[in-house]
């Protein structure tokens, strides 16, 4: 994106008005948090070029993927993961 601008996390909260404008008119701008890209502020018009493609050709393709208990599958993950 050649119309981009980067701004500090305090600099957005305080020119949000402006940067709300400048997405209006098509640029975009990155927010920092000391010096590193957090979060994109773009026009709305770059968002839908971006939607995400329906799932519903990938429909059958994980299938016993977890095993023949999928749900004791993913809880046995989630406890795992809880108890760090």
């Amino acid at each position: 994106m050649a119309n981009l601008q980067h701004k500090s996390a305090k600099e957005a909260r305080i020119q949000l008005s402006a940067l709300l404008t400048d997405a209006e008119n098509g640029r975009a701008t990155v927010i920092t948090r000391h010096g590193r890209s957090i979060a994109a502020l773009i026009p709305v018009k770059g968002v839908t070029r971006a939607r995400q493609k329906p799932l519903t050709p990938l429909a059958g393709s994980g299938k016993g993927m977890w095993g023949k208990d999928s749900a004791g599958s993913v809880r046995q993950l989630r406890d795992e993961w809880s108890r760090q």
